[in-house]
């Protein structure tokens, strides 16, 4: 622009960058950088801007691409001529039921879920897990299946964990994630005939007595149902929130919303819904069929006003890595199923991160004497 002979230019001011980061949606958390306090600081130097966002949740294979995104519509802004973004993950403690505190050296403990067998619910816990892992953060899994521990099998696991101190475990270590199951401490082929006293003192002590170290996020992957150890976990283990699994069929989602429904009961937040075995493609000709149905976890995510975090295929390489002991995410971390896991992992650890804050941690022990 001119005037009277002189040139002026247009000038960037910092209520101009905060205006455009209104309008750039996180795709994780669905709201924008500024309602998801994202945007840590916003520095103009003339016509240079440089923007600092943190993130709660682990995204390690999204962070470029959204790093791009942003770089480009400031880019675009009249009056700027260089930008500089900078993106960092912090994952924090968040706050659990009335009356509990977080486990030593575990920041968040996330359920996972169904109210029925046969869903892929534990499958699903693994390359969860291992998307998570693989996104960048610390993650342990508990196998809480004290009468199935299927874990063991599905990360190519077995024998006893190791103890430095004759009371306490260490996690064994598959793929980078730390695990512990009643697997490890009993012969592949022994039933555990058990009363629910006795499973649920088992579960604790697995919990308990495991040396975790520096765990962003221990999934803990449920047996099937509303029983003993669904209860002792959501009323005596602190836990972040809680993930159900469920596939599109009726009789499957009915059992599912008896799960929810417990979640809800105890104050434990639902981060969302998995629909599993939502289509079958074929092997061959790929050729796709919904063999259970369609729309039933987009149902009831509507009707519970909760997130369907993702749905996922019925394919048979999901099972034989599995089986194999090698689970998809590491198998085949290239694939479209991998991809799929990385974005439920990510909607879930980030729908956590919009909930409220531990500080139990901030707060000074206060000890009374008497003088």
């Amino acid at each position: 622009l001119t005037r009277y002979g002189i040139a002026y230019m247009a000038t960037i001011e910092k209520v101009d960058i905060e205006n455009l980061l209104k309008n750039i949606i996180d795709p994780n958390v669905e709201t924008d950088l500024v309602t998801a306090r994202s945007v840590k600081s916003i520095v103009v130097d003339g016509d240079s801007v440089a923007v600092r966002l943190e993130l709660g949740y682990p995204a390690k294979s999204f962070i470029e691409g959204f790093k791009q995104q942003i770089t480009e519509q400031i880019n675009a802004l009249e009056g700027v001529s260089s930008v500089e973004v900078d993106i960092k993950v912090n994952i924090v403690s968040h706050a659990v039921q009335n009356n509990l505190k977080p486990i030593a050296n575990v920041k968040n403990i996330i359920a996972v879920a169904s109210g029925k067998g046969g869903v892929g619910k534990s499958t699903t816990s693994v390359n969860l897990a291992l998307a998570l892992a693989a996104e960048g953060a610390t993650v342990g899994i508990l196998d809480a299946d004290i009468y199935g521990p299927s874990i063991p099998t599905m990360l190519g696991l077995s024998g006893y964990p190791e103890s430095q101190d004759n009371k306490t475990m260490m996690p064994k270590v598959s793929y980078g994630i730390q695990t512990i199951s009643i697997g490890y401490l009993i012969d592949a082929d022994q039933p555990m005939i058990w009363r629910g006293p006795m499973v649920t003192n088992a579960l604790q002590q697995l919990l308990n007595d495991t040396n975790w170290t520096d765990v962003d996020y221990l999934i803990v992957d449920l047996p099937p149902g509303t029983g003993d150890i669904q209860l002792t976990l959501a009323q005596q283990i602190p836990v972040s929130g809680a993930v159900i699994v469920t596939t599109p069929q009726d009789i499957a989602l009915i059992d599912a919303q008896r799960g929810l429904g417990m979640f809800e009961k105890v104050n434990v937040p639902i981060l969302g819904i998995v629909e599993n075995m939502s289509m079958h493609i074929c092997s061959h000709c790929g050729h796709e069929e919904a063999i259970f149905g369609t729309g039933g976890g987009v149902s009831m995510a509507k009707k519970n006003n909760i997130e369907l975090l993702g749905s996922l295929p019925l394919d048979i390489h999901i099972r034989q890595y599995a089986d194999c002991g090698r689970p998809t995410v590491v198998a085949d971390s290239e694939s479209r199923v991998t991809e799929i896991y990385k974005e439920i992992a990510r909607k879930m650890s980030a729908k956590l991160a919009l909930k409220g804050k531990d500080f139990s941690s901030k707060f000074p022990n206060i000890v009374v004497q008497n003088t």
